[in-house]
């Protein structure tokens, strides 16, 4: 593994070989990051079992609640990999540090990559949706196979809650911001599924495959080279929609901002971020139920 590029904060991908596949290798894995998820986990990893996800491989960043605990009792133990995840990784010559997050996603990629015909890079606040089918790979029809799909982030906020609710998060917040393309948030504002046994370069938010580059395609198929998926015309969630939950209510945002960030950001920077974020996603909402009908249409128990 040798490393690509870098900013002044730090070496944000990572190039390596790709592994090769294991006779027999199908499905679907999730790749995580998680740190203090215990509220939350169990719901977001029952959702995923619900809608076909083979395999979770979570790397816990210090967890010092029952996330590990939670993760242990949800899943059957040939259904994750759960390892101690830390940061701190630095190129001497360079003297950059290493985004922790990308470590572990190359670690991921060619440790267990082998395996599956999907892996999934998404964060635990954030669900994949099928809109097509019942299942993520069924969603997946529609892109034909490409190795790499990028879906974009639907940015739910607050949903009016001030505190949390008792109800699941899935079910609990149906307002997001109404342009899922909006420039007002992040330039890097989508996430990523691939076929590991092409992925040639890691990100938090983009791969590139030996075969296409740079290329991803959107849900339906679309593809876009680099910073063309920030088009409007890239957009879709006909097939398939990364739901991000955002904030939760305003007690839970609130904690969140003094958590502070577990990336190589300094903690003004991230509260400026997050907060400069909320607003942007509820200057313009629209409702969206998707989920909760999805749920209720198949009987899912959160």
């Amino acid at each position: 593994m040798s490393w690509f590029r870098w900013k002044k904060k730090g070496i944000i991908a990572l190039s390596f070989a790709p592994p090769v596949p294991r006779p027999g290798r199908h499905g679907i894995a999730i790749v995580a990051c998680v740190k203090n998820e215990a509220a939350y986990i169990a719901e977001w990893l029952r959702f995923h079992r619900a809608v076909g996800v083979r395999y979770f491989i979570l790397y816990d960043h210090g967890s010092t609640d029952e996330t590990t605990d939670e993760i242990r009792r949800t899943l059957p133990p040939e259904a994750f990999t759960l390892l101690p995840w830390s940061g701190g990784v630095v190129a001497p010559k360079l003297d950059r540090l290493i985004d922790w997050q990308v470590v572990a996603f190359a670690h991921a990629i060619q440790n267990f990559g082998g395996d599956y015909r999907h892996m999934a890079f998404i964060d635990a606040d954030e669900f994949l949706l099928p809109r097509q089918g019942s299942t993520v790979e069924e969603a997946l029809a529609a892109t034909g196979g490409f190795p790499n799909v990028a879906l974009p982030w639907h940015m739910f906020g607050t949903s009016g809650h001030r505190t949390k609710p008792d109800a699941p998060v899935a079910l609990s917040y149906t307002m997001r911001s109404a342009d899922p393309m909006s420039r007002l948030k992040h330039a890097s504002n989508f996430k990523c599924i691939v076929d590991p046994c092409e992925v040639v370069q890691a990100s938090v938010h983009s791969f590139k495959t030996r075969s296409y580059g740079n290329i991803a395609c959107n849900d339906a198929g679309k593809r876009a080279a680099g910073k063309e998926r920030e088009q409007p015309g890239f957009y879709s969630n006909a097939f398939l929609q990364l739901n991000h939950y955002y904030s939760k209510s305003e007690q839970e945002f609130a904690a969140k901002l003094a958590r502070g960030a577990i990336y190589t950001l300094t903690s003004k920077l991230i509260t400026d971020r997050m907060t400069t974020t909320i607003r942007n996603i509820q200057l313009s909402q629209v409702e969206d139920r998707a989920m909760a009908d999805f749920v209720a249409h198949r009987g899912i128990v959160l």
